[in-house]
This record gives C-alpha cells, sequence and structure tokens, in this order.
C-alpha cells in the first residue's frame, strides 16, 4: 500500500515519491515545487501560504490521497527495452 499523503510532508518528498501529484498540487496553487521553499516547507504550510484554510487543505489532502490511491504505477524503461547506438 502506498503511504498517505499528509500536511505534515516536505513538498519535495512527495514529488520525489509521487512524480504524478505534483501536477495536481499546482493546479491548488502551490508552484513552488521546484524551488528551494519545497526543501523545507511541508505541504500544509505551502498550502496555508497560499491562501488555504484548514478546511480547503484537509480536503485538498484528502483528494491528493485518493488520486495516489486510483493511480497505477508506470513502468520504468530499463536499458534492455532500448537500443543504444555508438
Amino acid at each position: 500500500m502506498k503511504e498517505k499523503i499528509s500536511k505534515n510532508m516536505l513538498i519535495a518528498d512527495i514529488v520525489a515519491k509521487h512524480p504524478e501529484l505534483a501536477e495536481y498540487i499546482m493546479d491548488y496553487g502551490v508552484h513552488c515545487i521546484g524551488c528551494d521553499a519545497a526543501m523545507f516547507e511541508t505541504l500544509g504550510q505551502g498550502f496555508s501560504a497560499h491562501g488555504m484554510t484548514e478546511e480547503e487543505i484537509d480536503d485538498a489532502i484528502s483528494e491528493l490521497n485518493k488520486l495516489l490511491k486510483d493511480s497505477k504505477p508506470k513502468a520504468i524503461p530499463t536499458l534492455k527495452d532500448k537500443t543504444v547506438h555508438l
């Protein structure tokens, strides 16, 4: 089972573990996915800094967890799947 997202998780950790959620996090107005703030700012802090109330934060995190639960892992291609020309 996938680890649930919480408002106390660092934004950078969430995106590193679940890159498929980056677009949805940005849809909530948190565009600091790739900036230095993502390394020390929690998801809850990011949402709050962008004007969300506690109720909106809880709703957003519930939605992110639903998206995470419903997402299917993507296959990572291996070198045997590719041809390398030198």
